[in-house]
C-alpha cells in the first residue's frame, strides 16, 4: 500500500538518477580523443566485436610503448654527427709563430760558474773537464782561489746566454711593413730562450691580414750564429747535431710545445709556408669528452715561492691541449721533485741544475715515453693551422756578394748561418670541423609525437584529458568517500528535523496508513514549473 501511495518521480528527478559521474570510465571512454577506447568499454555486456577492440587499442598501445622506449634509449646515447664546412672571410688573423734556435745556450756566454752549476746537468761534463771545456770554448782557465756563487738560476741562464731576437733578426717584414726585434716575445720552453711573433701578450693587438699568398704574411731574415754554437763534448740524448730554427705556428690561446710539434727550417735556404686555418669545435659530456676550464698548476707546496715570475707570456686562461699537458707536467714535478721547470706555470719553485738532473729531466722523459701519464681531453673550441711547405737555396750568385757586404759577412758565413722563413695563408677561406647533437630532445618529441598520432590516434590534448579523468576519479572516490562519511556523522543529529519535513511534504510517507483528510502539503506553495511543485518550510521566529 506503501508503493501505491509513493508519488512518480519527476522528469527532473529522473534526468538526476539516470546521470552518470564525470569519473565513471564509459563516460570518460566516449567523450576521450583516444582512438578505439569507446568501442571498449562502450554500454552494454561483452561481445566478440568489445574483445576485438579491446585486443587491437593493447596491441597498438604495446607498440606504441616499445617505440618510446626505443626513441628514448637511443637519446640516452647522445650521439652525436661530425659536419665539415668551409667558410669565407675578408680577413683572417694571423697566428702566433714562435721561433727557437736549435743551439740553446751561446758559447760566448758560458762562465767558470755555469760549468759548476750547470756542467754536470747540462752539458755532461765532469769537473775535471772543465779546463779542457774551457780551452774548447777559447776561454782562459779557471783563475787560482776560484769560488762559485751560493745559490744558481738555470732561468738567469738561459735568459743571459741564449741567442737573443737582436743578435739573430737580420731583416722583418709583415704585409710589406718593416718590423723588427719589439714585435717578438721573449718565452721560455723546454728548448731554452725562444721568441714569438703576434703573440697578443699584455693586451697587444693581434695582427690580422685582408689577402692570402706570398708577400701577404710574415717574411724574416735570420741568422743561426753557428759560431755560437757549443761543442760537441759526448754523444747523449740531448746533444744536439743539427744547425737552424724550429718553428712552430700555433693559435694565441695555446702554449707552444716546440720541441714536439715544431718543424725546422735549414740555413741556406728560403722556406715558403702555406698555412690553412681550420677551427674545431667538439661537444662536451655526454655527447663527447671535450674540456674548456684549464686546471691549475700549484700543487700544495707550502710557503710560497720567492723565485722572480715566469717570463711566458700567458694572457689567455684558455682550455689547450698543450696547455693541460704541460699543467700536468707542473704538478706531476712539484709533487715528485719538489719543482718546476723555468717554463712551467705556477709558483713552485723552479728546479736547481741538480734536481734537473736527478729527478726532473728522467720524469719528463718517463711522462713522454707513457701514454697514460697526462689524460687530457681534447677542448671544445681550438684553431689548428694546416701547412705546406717548399725550399729554395739561397744565397743565389748573383746575391752572395751584395748580401756578404750588406751584412759585413763573409760568403761562406751568409751559406751556412742565413735563412729566409715567409709565411702566409693560402687563402682567406678556412675549415670548421664541428660535432653536433644527432638527436636532440626536438627530435626526441616529434618521434614520440608520431607514434602516438600513428598506433593510438592521440596527442597532447589527450594526455590532458587523461590527467582530467584521473583528477574527477579522485575528486569522486577519494573526496567523495570522505564527504559522505562526514554526512553520515550528522545524519542522527537531524534525523528528527528531516522525517517531520518529508511528512508534512509527502503525504504519502506517514508512518500510519491511516486516511486522513486532504491537506495542504505546505502552509505556503509556489508553482516553478508546469511539471512539479517545491515545497518551502515557512518557520517563524
Amino acid at each position: 500500500m506503501d508503493q501505491a501511495m509513493k508519488p512518480l518521480p519527476s522528469p527532473h528527478e529522473e534526468d538526476i538518477g539516470t546521470r552518470r559521474p564525470a569519473s565513471d570510465i564509459c563516460v570518460f571512454a566516449s567523450n576521450c580523443t583516444l582512438h578505439g577506447l569507446g568501442h571498449v568499454f562502450g554500454p552494454g555486456g561483452l561481445t566478440l566485436r568489445r574483445g576485438l577492440w579491446a585486443g587491437a587499442v593493447l596491441l597498438s598501445l604495446t607498440a606504441f610503448l616499445y617505440q618510446v622506449a626505443n626513441r628514448i634509449e637511443y637519446y640516452g646515447q647522445f650521439h652525436h654527427v661530425t659536419v665539415l664546412d668551409e667558410h669565407e672571410s675578408h680577413y683572417l688573423v694571423f697566428p702566433a709563430v714562435t721561433l727557437c734556435n736549435l743551439n740553446p745556450l751561446r758559447r760566448s756566454q758560458i762562465t767558470l760558474n755555469d760549468l759548476h752549476w750547470a756542467g754536470p746537468a747540462l752539458l755532461g761534463l765532469e769537473p775535471r773537464e772543465h779546463a779542457d771545456y774551457l780551452k774548447e770554448l777559447g776561454q782562459p782557465p779557471a783563475p787560482p782561489g776560484f769560488m762559485p756563487s751560493a745559490t744558481y738560476d738555470l732561468s738567469e741562464l738561459y735568459a743571459r746566454a741564449g741567442h737573443t731576437m737582436d743578435d739573430m733578426l737580420l731583416d722583418c717584414r709583415y704585409r710589406g711593413r718593416p718590423c723588427g726585434p719589439d714585435n717578438f716575445t721573449r718565452i721560455f720552453t723546454r728548448m731554452g730562450q725562444c721568441f714569438i711573433f703576434n703573440s697578443g701578450s699584455d693586451g697587444a693587438e693581434l695582427l690580422s691580414t685582408p689577402k692570402g699568398g706570398a708577400g701577404n704574411g710574415l717574411e724574416i731574415m735570420l741568422t743561426v750564429q753557428q759560431d755560437e754554437y757549443l761543442p760537441v763534448w759526448r754523444d747523449s740524448e740531448q746533444t744536439p747535431y743539427e744547425a737552424g730554427i724550429r718553428v712552430q705556428i700555433h693559435s694565441q690561446d695555446e702554449p707552444p710545445t716546440i720541441d714536439q710539434l715544431g718543424f725546422g727550417v735549414a740555413p741556406g735556404y728560403q722556406t715558403f709556408v702555406s698555412c690553412q686555418k681550420q677551427q674545431l669545435l667538439f661537444l662536451p659530456q655526454p655527447w663527447g669528452n671535450c674540456s674548456s676550464v684549464l686546471p691549475s698548476p700549484d700543487f700544495d707546496m707550502g710557503p710560497p715561492d720567492l723565485s722572480p715570475p715566469n717570463p711566458n707570456p700567458s694572457p689567455r686562461s684558455a682550455y689547450s691541449l698543450s696547455g693541460c699537458r704541460r699543467v700536468c707536467e707542473t704538478r706531476l714535478l712539484s709533487r715528485k721533485c719538489g719543482c718546476r721547470m723555468m717554463y712551467m706555470p705556477g709558483s713552485a719553485p723552479i728546479c736547481s741544475p741538480q734536481q734537473y738532473k736527478d729527478c726532473a729531466r728522467p720524469s719528463l722523459d718517463s711522462m713522454m715515453r707513457k701514454d697514460t701519464a697526462c689524460l687530457c681531453p681534447s677542448p671544445c673550441a681550438s684553431t689548428r693551422y694546416e701547412k705546406e711547405l717548399s725550399m729554395v737555396r739561397i744565397p743565389s750568385l748573383a746575391s752572395a756578394s751584395y748580401l756578404a757586404q750588406k751584412f759585413n759577412r763573409s760568403k761562406q758565413y751568409i751559406a751556412d748561418n742565413v735563412l729566409v722563413l715567409d709565411i702566409f695563408f693560402e687563402a682567406l677561406n678556412y675549415e670548421t670541423v664541428e660535432q653536433k647533437k644527432a638527436y636532440e630532445v626536438a627530435d626526441l618529441l616529434g618521434d614520440i609525437g608520431g607514434q602516438m598520432g600513428l598506433f593510438i590516434g592521440a596527442s597532447l590534448l589527450t594526455i590532458l584529458e587523461i590527467l582530467d579523468y584521473l583528477f574527477e576519479v579522485f575528486q569522486d572516490r577519494v573526496l567523495g568517500y570522505f564527504q559522505n562519511r562526514r554526512r553520515s556523522q550528522r545524519r542522527p543529529r537531524d534525523s528528527l528535523f528531516q522525517r517531520g519535513t518529508d511528512i508534512h511534504c509527502n503525504p504519502g510517507l506517514h508512518l500510519t496508513t491511516i486516511p486522513r483528510p486532504p491537506t495542504p502539503p505546505c502552509a505556503v506553495t509556489r508553482t516553478v514549473s508546469a511539471s512539479h511543485r517545491t515545497c518551502y518550510l515557512v518557520t517563524r521566529l
